[in-house]
């Protein structure tokens, strides 16, 4: 093991575990968890001692519809409790593919999942605009029934059907984030606030009660690099480097950018509300809180953009 590196918070997408609508079996987001587990053992074999978040958006979905469909018959799933689970599937898929790998390179080290709580404000506008589409798609007959008997908050989705919409509030505090701390400062890989954290609010009396929304997984793993005072906070995504005018005929790859920058780029409106906006937002609250650098890439690529050769980054 070379000398330590540093602090790094590694930040998951969806899509490093479901590549496409034909791989979305348990055994299908396994081999997809194993490409990504390669590449952060291969940052963790350079030095780096790392947390590790995740999204888990189709995850949630694919509970919340095996609810509905056993309804005549079993108890539905909360979506707090949704998110839970996920965090335990997912962290149980990462943790085993990792344990693997690092048998492999000859690795004393040892990951850990920690089922992590993430407070949002129950004042948070937010609420009283929930935007974030989970579920399966309803007919507005059963979308109004709905709204009527269980209080949903529905809407009509671009002319595909009703979906349920729930808040995505901001979040303030990782309530486990000791615990988080303590086993990264014993050398520990510890996989947390997956798919945001789930979402819980403080009541009258001080105690914690979940609450039925997502948390954007960027914002949960910024909060979370912010607070463990990380050195480097890593977005694995869908593409090799962020882009300017993504999509169109004059797409430009940018390999380093400031904060200034980045911030005149979203005013600019470069990077979309659903993709890469909330990343580069979410880079520049790190970075803004005395982050030294961040890096967005693809996972095949971690490695090298450790390395300086590929991916995009952003420095203060």
């Amino acid at each position: 093991m070379t000398n330590r590196r540093g602090l790094a918070v590694v930040a998951i997408g969806g899509n490093s575990l479901i590549k496409d609508k034909d791989h979305q079996t348990v055994p299908d987001q396994y081999a997809a968890a194993h490409e990504t587990c390669v590449h952060i053992a291969g940052m963790i074999e350079q030095g780096w001692d790392v947390a590790i978040g995740h999204g888990n958006g189709p995850q949630v979905g694919f509970i919340l519809r095996r609810s509905e469909l056993a309804r005549h018959e079993l108890h539905e799933v909360p979506l707090d409790f949704c998110g839970a689970d996920t965090q335990g599937a997912i962290g149980y898929m990462l943790q085993q593919n990792l344990y693997n790998e690092f048998r492999r390179r000859g690795l004393n080290k040892q990951a850990v999942t920690v089922v992590t709580q993430v407070l949002v404000d129950r004042n948070d506008p937010a609420f009283q605009n929930p935007t974030k589409p989970i579920g399966s798609f309803m007919s507005r007959e059963d979308a109004l029934q709905r709204r009527e008997t269980e209080g949903w908050n529905v809407v009509e989705d671009a002319g595909r059907g009703w979906r349920r919409v729930v808040a995505s509030p901001l979040p303030q505090e990782v309530v486990e984030r000791d615990a988080v701390k303590e086993l990264l400062d014993r050398g520990f890989v510890v996989i947390t606030v997956g798919g945001g954290g789930i979402p819980v609010i403080r009541d009258e009396q001080g105690h914690l009660v979940g609450t039925a929304a997502v948390i954007d997984k960027d914002y949960a793993s910024s909060l979370l690099a912010r607070s463990i005072g990380a050195d480097l906070f890593l977005i694995s995504t869908a593409v090799e480097k962020v882009a300017l005018n993504y999509g169109q005929p004059n797409q430009r790859d940018i390999d380093v950018m400031t904060v200034a920058e980045a911030k005149r780029y979203m005013a600019e409106g470069h990077f979309q509300p659903g993709s890469m906006k909330p990343k580069i937002q979410a880079v520049i609250w790190f970075l803004e809180a005395g982050g030294k650098e961040a890096l967005i890439t693809n996972p095949e690529n971690i490695e090298r953009a450790l390395a300086g050769e590929t991916g995009t980054r952003i420095v203060p």
